[in-house]
């Protein structure tokens, strides 16, 4: 059975406040005068490595994975994932 590896990345909502992400923008611009920055968003990556008969099945497992053991907050978290073979 092939292994895969599934990214899932968990980050906020655009309507969310990133507080992460504007302190980072903010010691771009304050301290390297980096203007031509204009938003910075942070986010959460996992990394699953899967066997399984095909990527969407790879994918579609670790999916309900996360959705099973409430790994983000569907309220406020935007995922993807992204499935690579090993």
């Amino acid at each position: 059975m092939p292994s895969f590896q599934v990214n899932v990345i968990i980050e906020n909502k655009p309507e969310i406040v990133d507080p992460e992400g504007d302190t980072i923008l903010n010691d771009l611009i304050l301290k390297d005068n980096k203007t031509n920055v204009k938003k910075v968003r942070s986010a959460k990556m996992l990394k699953f490595v899967i066997d399984a008969q095909n990527k969407e099945t790879a994918e579609k497992t670790v999916l309900n994975i996360c959705n099973e053991f409430r790994i983000y907050n569907p309220l406020v978290s935007k995922v993807t994932s992204e499935v690579i073979t090993l």
